[in-house]
């Protein structure tokens, strides 16, 4: 296991890769610079891990600024968890990533707790388990959301001193953004880019990515770093009213899991389409389900963002009072009981619900629904992380659980080829060579193993690049450019369940409070006295 990195003053300007490192999710990178430390991204793990992340080379309390490239739950699920843990800096990110953090965070603090609760209940049942704490509570979601600072597109924004940023549109969700960083110390200027997810050519509703020309350092994802989207999204539309087509000639639902935000908007917008121009022409009035309180909150913060972040084609229809995310048979479904009621209803329909990746939510409730039904067709439209519900669907299981009851699989399991949020290869590759001069070193992050070291070896002698795919716990010192420590893998080892949750939100609270004394020096010796009593008093109280 990885040790805490202390650093002991003088000039400093180093990076760390902490997560996402030869795996897809839980982002976060870690700067050091002008005394002050940061991170980008502080995402969420999802799905199966072949690796150990580092430990958070300070303690999370003494973390002063995070820059967020955007809201999906791999890339900041983790913030609130950074507050419980003594964080309480700024959050920079762009105004529509803004506005989806404000929902997403809520929910995943929801999730955490239901999930606890769910634990819990079991516990009762079953003697000698331990009851356990969520991760993180709404009141941490909350907290740091207050803390979130709204950022316009290609603004240079000064965050303290040596330290500059700007959010640049990379076209992969609405408010997504590469962030260049400079950072200036002892008279020396460094520029390091984060690519953050890099969008698809041609999206709907948002715009195409926006390059970057210049940097000395390039930290860039790699999600599909190994392979070529198979279709161009020209046929989409057609591909999708055939699965509907198909499905419901056989009375079967189309159930498509999705990202509550991003995907499930793309998905309305072609919706949308395929009903204006009659495609599902012995099913014209067919319903929409949108089962999702979050996809539903999200679809309104896109409203919002119109003007900012549509492409040319959306505002088109905008222009001509015609709405892009909404159709005659579209159904929300908000509360609890409105979700069981889609199952009752045997007519054929579409049900979109979340999560994405099958991991969570109602999506899972109408899986075991529908999952058993061989005139049923569940239909993926995004990326499946390794170890998810989604990928082992995908991958062909006979069975699954869910909600600890076997399901069969006799549902047809689909994907609409090329669908995706993120670039290919080729996006990618034209992507890093969009600079005008070849950065100092770019760093492959974001992707699968094999994936990170393919993209890296082939940046490097295809394309002249110094490419470098570095494990978690990786120490780049920036000015000088050398790797001063450079990290094995650690196989991730089977976990336990753990007993002490609560135990270590007390060790949080005792790191935040030594990074709240450091703060506190030079104040009045009067005020300092008063608060070493305070905490002595609490000391002698438990000890």
């Amino acid at each position: 296991m990885f040790g805490k990195l202390k650093y002991k003053g003088g000039i400093c300007m180093k990076l760390t890769f902490v997560g996402a490192d030869h795996q897809v999710t839980g982002s976060c990178h870690f700067l050091q610079a002008c005394g002050k430390n940061m991170l980008v991204d502080c995402g969420m793990q999802q799905g199966s891990n072949p690796f150990e992340c580092c430990e958070m080379p300070v303690d999370e309390a003494q973390i002063d600024y995070v820059f967020l490239t955007h809201a999906h739950v791999d890339h900041s699920g983790n913030l609130p968890l950074l507050y419980a843990r003594g964080f309480r800096g700024q959050v920079f990110t762009t105004e529509a990533s803004s506005g989806l953090c404000s929902i997403m965070l809520r929910d995943c603090a929801h999730i955490q707790m239901q999930e606890a609760e769910w634990k819990n209940r079991k516990a009762k049942r079953h003697s000698g388990l331990e009851p356990v704490e969520p991760a993180y509570t709404m009141e941490d979601a909350d907290g740091v959301i207050r803390n979130i600072v709204a950022c316009a597109y290609n603004e240079n924004i000064q965050i303290s001193d040596g330290i500059r940023i700007r959010f640049t549109d990379v076209g992969h969700l609405l408010g997504s953004a590469s962030i260049e960083v400079w950072l200036t110390e002892d008279g020396v200027t460094k520029k390091i880019v984060f690519s953050g997810d890099i969008g698809n050519k041609n999206q709907p509703l948002i715009k195409d990515p926006i390059y970057t020309k210049e940097a000395d350092y390039v930290v860039m994802e790699a999600t599909y770093g190994d392979r070529y989207h198979a279709k161009q999204k020209e046929g989409y539309v057609s591909d999708l009213a055939e699965v509907i087509n198909k499905t419901f000639a056989k009375g079967g639902n189309v159930v498509i899991p999705s990202f509550a935000v991003g995907r499930t908007q793309e998905i309305l917008y072609f919706l949308r389409k395929i009903k204006a121009d009659n495609m599902i022409p012995n099913f014209p009035r067919f319903e929409v389900y949108v089962d999702s309180p979050l996809a539903v909150e999200a679809t309104g913060v896109f409203q919002k963002n119109i003007y900012t972040c549509f492409d040319e084609e959306a505002m088109e229809l905008v222009n001509k009072g015609i709405n892009p995310l909404n159709f005659p048979g579209l159904k929300l479904a908000i509360t609890s009981e409105e979700s069981k009621e889609i199952n009752f209803d045997m007519t054929p329909k579409v049900i979109i619900s979340a999560s994405g990746m099958c991991e969570a939510g109602r999506i899972r409730h109408h899986l075991k629904h529908n999952l058993w039904r061989p005139e049923c067709t569940i239909l993926f439209v995004g990326y499946q992380a390794a170890g998810t519900l989604g990928r082992i669907l995908i991958e062909g299981a006979d069975e699954v659980k869910l909600f600890g009851e076997p399901v069969e699989v006799r549902a047809k399991i689909t994907q609409l080829p090329g669908l995706s949020g993120h670039a290919d290869k080729g996006g990618l590759i034209e992507w890093i060579n969009a600079f005008e001069e070849k950065p100092d070193k770019v760093f492959i992050v974001h992707g699968e193993d094999t994936a990170c070291s393919l993209f890296a070896e082939c940046l490097c002698l295809e394309h002249g690049h110094d490419a470098y795919a570095p494990y978690s716990g990786t120490r780049v010192d920036l000015i000088t450019g050398a790797v001063e420590f450079e990290a094995s893998p650690v196989a991730v080892k089977k976990r336990l369940r753990s007993v002490s949750d609560v135990f270590a939100r007390l060790l949080a609270a005792g790191q935040r409070l030594i990074a709240v004394i450091y703060k506190n020096e030079g104040r009045p010796n009067k005020e300092l006295a008063r608060f070493a009593d305070q905490i002595n008093s609490l000391a002698d109280k438990y000890d």
